[in-house]
């Protein structure tokens, strides 16, 4: 085995087993063993008891003896196999230990190897080690090898006795292939014209047509399959460009004659919103057109752009109100001050209460704002949807006009949905009062209407709703004016987008809508055609309560506090807020009436202010989003200083943006911005008087 010859076979073809003088001499010795131990039984007589169990015992164990030895020869027998058969194979292949010695090996091997005993390490021998490790375990493993310059996959199989069978691929690395850089507008193929289409373009499932000359959208169709047929109603005979449509048709000829590849994005002469990708096959003296069409595709491509672009929209809204909603809660406060000191019949007085009614109307549209990017505060309770709109008509009616008529239609059943009051009250105000514009400047008059009922799943599908699950709450608001055009069906969500003259609108109507339906779990849909009205639907979940809810929440809800009229009052205050104009103002105002206040500019001062004054703080008002640590995290963190001291958070943000934080907490509550000195004072009593 030293020189990793093999032995010679004999004439027949079977290798020839080895003479083994070790496994002779076993036999041997172990024959010898046996008559030597059965000596003494033959001696003293078979025929006794003693005798006769000891030539038994000992003529097993012969047995087996035997049968041993005869399998160690076999095994043999099986490595010398093992050996013919990588001696039969083409490749280098060779036999190995897991320790990486070379048992035997073929002539391949020899020749690629040379006679070393022992596997390349290293380098050479890179990730090999990796795959015996791997094929002892029982895997089928690849590794690395090299010799004589060249790199071999090895593959290793794990054989009986625990070899391992190593056989070596060269590893062919495939030539670069150089590419012409100029612009190939068509795929070249020197072959003869062809007379049709093959079998595979007959049968594909894009369009497939064979057209006659070199020029696509001058020459004439030969042969089109089923698929293009569909797409285009294309028939042998007409010519390819009258198949596309004119703008489009002019936009890939002049990319043509650029020099520019394909694919060509075209729009269908036959439905000019279908859009194809046209990809030029040419052969000699003919042309080859494919057709994809990948209407579906654009249309997820520009939802989702679209999708993108409102969330972006909303984030920056929420963003910009949450600022806003800090300068004019720092406004309102100052003006709360400036109209204490110059009451009614105050010369300033006049000026100061227009300045605040500006302010409030700042403050709506900051509503609005976060209403479009779903993080206004929502308030959500059981209504009835009958009820909800009935209530609301009267001052629908006054809204509208006398020369636009208002029809409501309440359906049977109505049902009862969980939302927040005033904003769905104004989502239906926001659509009642467009549909007014729509018709009184189309026709100076209309109609305008307003539906509620309770729909089946099968019936909120037909409506517009594709994921409606079971029964869903639904209103309509319609008109009978000209519709919504399509070039801005697209667009009519979009904040600030309006096709009302100047100074006729924000814009922010439908925006807020948006916003309000989907916070409200809901979804609406528009449909609209030329000349036959627009209605905007809007479908929302069924709420159905609990049973024995209702009996229950009539015992133990409490009753809600009444607002103090007396404002004044004593107690001391941690006020935490990182806006000094908001906080300042707010501190003083608090100060004029009763209150001790305890000023911090941030988490961190307020942490210390509170473990200063531990066990001593009888509120804690803190503004959610802050640099450093925030609201909640201030409370976690400040909690063992504040026992079970009340806790008010204010912010511009809706409370639903942070109220996971404050799992667990008990005896908080959240009031949102813009705030006024009175809002604040009777939360503040209320909160203390409840503590």
């Amino acid at each position: 085995m030293a020189d990793l010859q093999l032995q010679d076979k004999v004439s027949t073809g079977a290798p020839r087993r080895r003479f083994d003088p070790w496994l002779v001499g076993a036999a041997v010795f172990f024959v010898a063993a046996a008559a030597l131990s059965a000596a003494p039984a033959l001696k003293a007589g078979p025929t006794t008891l003693a005798g006769l169990l000891l030539l038994l015992g000992v003529a097993g164990v012969a047995v087996l003896g035997l049968v041993a030895i005869r399998g160690s020869a076999l095994s043999g027998g099986d490595a010398d196999q093992a050996e013919g058969f990588i001696e039969a194979l083409a490749e280098p292949a060779a036999l190995a230990a897991a320790d990486g010695r070379v048992l035997a090996a073929n002539g391949p091997w020899r020749e690629v190897m040379g006679e070393q005993r022992r596997l390349p390490k290293g380098v050479a021998g890179s990730s090999l080690f990796a795959a015996l490790v791997q094929a002892r375990q029982g895997q089928m493993a690849e590794g690395m090898l090299s010799a004589g310059g060249t790199d071999y996959t090895a593959k290793v199989s794990r054989l009986a006795g625990g070899r391992l069978m190593i056989r070596l691929a060269p590893i062919v690395v495939a030539e670069p292939v150089v590419e012409d850089a100029s612009p190939a507008p068509v795929a070249e193929r020197a072959a003869p014209p062809p007379s049709s289409l093959d079998a595979f373009a007959g049968a594909s499932p894009f369009g497939a047509a064979l057209l006659e000359g070199l020029e696509p959208f001058t020459s004439r169709v030969l042969e089109t399959n089923p698929a293009l047929t569909t797409m285009t109603g294309a028939k042998a005979g007409v010519l390819f460009g009258d198949l596309i449509d004119a703008a489009s048709r002019a936009e890939a000829e002049t990319r043509l004659n650029e020099g520019r590849a394909g694919p060509y994005e075209v729009r269908l002469a036959r439905d000019p919103s279908r859009i194809a990708h046209l990809y030029l096959y040419r052969a000699e003296g003919r042309l080859v057109a494919y057709m994809i069409d990948v209407s579906e595709q654009k249309q997820i491509e520009l939802q989702l752009s679209q999708a993108q672009k409102m969330q972006a929209i909303g984030q920056l809204a929420g963003g910009v109100a949450h600022d806003f909603n800090n300068l004019l809660t720092a406004i309102q406060l100052r003006l709360d001050e400036l109209l204490h000191r110059h009451p009614v019949g105050d010369p300033s007085y006049e000026g100061l209460n227009e300045i605040r009614q500006t302010g409030v109307r700042a403050a709506d549209l900051v509503r609005k704002l976060l209403a479009f990017s779903r993080k206004q505060t929502v308030q959500r309770e059981v209504l009835d949807l009958g009820e909800l709109i009935s209530e609301f008509e009267v001052l629908l009616r006054r809204l509208l006009r006398e020369d636009v008529k208002l029809i409501t239609d309440y359906g049977r059943d109505l049902p009862q949905v969980r939302a927040d009051k005033s904003q769905l009250e104004t989502a239906v105000m926001n659509l009642a009062v467009n549909a007014r514009d729509a018709v009184r400047a189309a026709k100076g008059g209309g109609v305008v209407r307003i539906r509620t009922a309770r729909l089946t799943r099968d019936e909120a599908i037909q409506l517009g709703f594709p994921a409606a699950d079971g029964d869903t709450a639904f209103i309509e608001v319609s008109d009978d004016g000209p519709g919504i055009p399509p070039d801005v069906m697209g667009k009519i969500f979009d904040p600030f987008f309006t096709t009302k003259p100047v100074g006729e609108g924000t814009g922010l109507g439908l925006a807020t809508v948006y916003g309000i339906v989907k916070q409200s779990d809901g979804w609406i849909h528009v449909h609209s055609r030329p000349n036959e009205g627009a209605a905007f639907r809007i479908f929302l979940p069924v709420y159905e309560a609990p049973a024995g809810a209702v009996a229950v929440q009539a015992v133990a809800e409490p009753a809600k506090p009444r607002a103090a009229r007396d404002l004044s009052g004593a107690g001391r205050i941690l006020f935490v807020e990182d806006e000094d104009a908001v906080r300042s103002v707010a501190a003083r105002l608090l100060r004029a009436r009763g209150y001790e206040v305890l000023e911090a500019a941030d988490g961190e001062e307020a942490l210390i202010i509170a473990e200063e004054n531990a066990g001593t703080i009888d509120l804690l008002i803190s503004d959610v989003i802050m640099p450093g640590i925030d609201g909640p995290t201030l409370l976690k963190k400040a909690r063992g200083y504040l026992g079970t001291a009340p806790v008010m958070f204010i912010s511009g943000y809706a409370e639903a943006e942070f109220s996971d934080l404050l799992e667990g907490e008990t005896g908080v509550t959240f009031l949102p911005k813009p705030i006024d000195i009175k809002t604040l004072a009777e939360r503040v009593k209320q909160q203390l008087q409840a503590a």
